[in-house]
């Protein structure tokens, strides 16, 4: 059995100590707000996505024999603090505003400068918590960070072509269509076809009410 120090297992305490420093950032909409990962939610990131394996599993790339345990956890956090060190992605967790427990994730990446200064947007959902409108808040919450504090100039996004509610969410989120992409990612171990989309920054998108206090 694991041992516990202060109220966690003793291997997330000592990642806690020598944890990656994100930056201190929080985006808030009216029901959920997102920042950065901690090593704090651990616990709750492992239970989430238990709960969520078979929902999640056929839309993610294929998880390793250990994606339910805290040194898959640690990796996760280790790869995202690299990215942002490196400006080259911003990994976020969505939380509940009613009561800070985990709802998923939401992820800029494959963010280029230059001529083409554009990014990629990835999202999870828990399966307790889907079709609760979550994730068109958290979209909103993540382009606002894309455009005003990245200045990204293009958001780019691609789900698989029978993914009916992600191509929802996006054509909501003021996405446009801009059409298929053969074998584009391997999902669930197959290269598989996927819709790809794309917003831009002068685009027309909709306005989150204003965030209660």
């Amino acid at each position: 059995m694991t041992g516990f120090a202060g109220g966690l297992p003793r291997d997330a305490a000592m990642f806690d100590f020598f944890r990656p420093k994100f930056p201190s950032l929080k985006l808030t909409g009216p029901r959920v707000y997102i920042r950065p990962p901690a090593a704090a939610d651990q616990r709750a990131w492992l239970d989430l996505r238990r709960t969520s394996r078979d929902f999640l599993e056929p839309f993610e790339p294929a998880w390793p024999k250990d994606a339910l345990t805290p040194a898959a956890y640690r990796r996760r956090m280790r790869r995202a603090h690299a990215d942002w060190q490196a400006s080259l992605g911003y990994a976020f967790f969505i939380f509940s505003r009613r009561d800070d427990s985990l709802l998923g994730g939401i992820t800029v990446t494959n963010v280029r400068r230059g001529v083409i200064q554009a990014g990629n947007i990835g999202y999870w959902i828990g399966e307790p918590h889907k079709r609760n409108g979550y994730m068109f808040e958290a979209v909103q919450l993540c382009l606002d960070f894309c455009f005003r504090n990245l200045d990204l100039h293009r958001v780019e996004a691609a789900c698989l072509v029978d993914n009916t509610p992600s191509k929802r969410l996006l054509e909501k989120s003021g996405f446009k269509g801009e059409g298929r992409a053969r074998q584009y990612l391997c999902i669930a171990g197959k290269w598989q076809d996927h819709d790809t989309f794309a917003i831009l920054r002068q685009d027309a998108r909709p306005i989150l009410p204003r965030s209660p206090t």
